[in-house]
């Protein structure tokens, strides 16, 4: 598969990845075990397996909202297969959609919850691993470009996003010395339930949606499998050709769409 092309995953190698029962961590998860690593997944609702395997995979139903739910999933993980040397926080929601001053306060208080507290426990949760056994990690949090576009109608979601850009970037200088590498990665528009719920909302409430309408008559989307050999290119080496800056904490994986 094109993900692990060019790139030496390292045998053994396990990856936790978060909100992978459908979407974009369904992608991930597909092409990760396709590389070769050993996966943790977890979801609200149980992921599937990829491709039907089972061997060298773990899944469970974990809200990420819930930090000690979390944390058991990885002391899980752990006792399974000894370590975890790549985590993916990309479990996110994009509700409550419109005006902020018509959200429900229980709205913008779960988004917060999934889309950043989620990342800020998975992000402290494999920092603490890393720490507990020897050699580094890399740990990757899915943002968007709405972390640095402010859209009307995505207060919540514009807000969680910048969030998890500054959290990375934060934890990215305290730990680099502990050998945890931090990224924050923006993937692009990619044809997913949320994209289709975006082009759903009336632009009364989404002044952007005709943009991603366009986008999707168009065809101009990201793949899961682009962002996932990006995401294992950070994380076990140069692909052919490829001139990512791995140094910056920030990064959009480049492509035909955009948010």
């Amino acid at each position: 598969m094109a993900a692990a092309r060019g790139i030496a995953v390292p045998a053994g190698a396990v990856a936790v990845v978060t909100g992978a029962s459908r979407g974009l961590g369904a992608g991930l998860a597909a092409a990760f075990a396709s590389a070769g690593l050993r996966l943790g997944l977890c979801a609200r609702h149980v992921p599937p397996s990829p491709g039907g395997r089972d061997p060298g995979i773990t899944r469970a139903s974990v809200d990420v909202a819930d930090a000690d739910a979390l944390e058991k999933f990885a002391n899980h993980v752990v006792e399974k297969y000894g370590r975890i040397d790549m985590w993916v926080n990309n479990a996110g929601i994009l509700e409550p959609v419109g005006a902020l001053r018509d959200a429900s306060f229980a709205g913008i208080r779960r988004n917060i919850e999934v889309n950043l507290m989620g990342v800020a426990y998975g992000s402290a949760i494999f920092a603490r691993h890393v720490h507990s056994r020897p050699g580094g990690g890399i740990l990757v949090n899915v943002s968007s470009g709405a972390a640095k576009h402010p859209y009307e109608g995505w207060a919540a979601y514009c807000a969680s996003k910048a969030g998890v850009d500054q959290l990375t970037e934060v934890l990215a200088a305290e730990e680099a010395r502990f050998g945890l590498r931090a990224y924050a990665l923006a993937p692009g528009v990619i044809e997913t339930d949320m994209q289709a719920l975006v082009r759903a909302t009336p632009p009364e409430r989404f002044p952007a949606a005709p943009r991603f309408v366009e986008l999707h008559r168009s065809g101009r989307f990201n793949s899961a499998e682009r962002v996932a050999s990006y995401a294992l290119s950070l994380a076990f080496g140069e692909s052919p050709g490829d001139d990512i800056d791995r140094d910056a904490v920030v990064h959009r994986v480049p492509g035909r769409g955009g948010e």
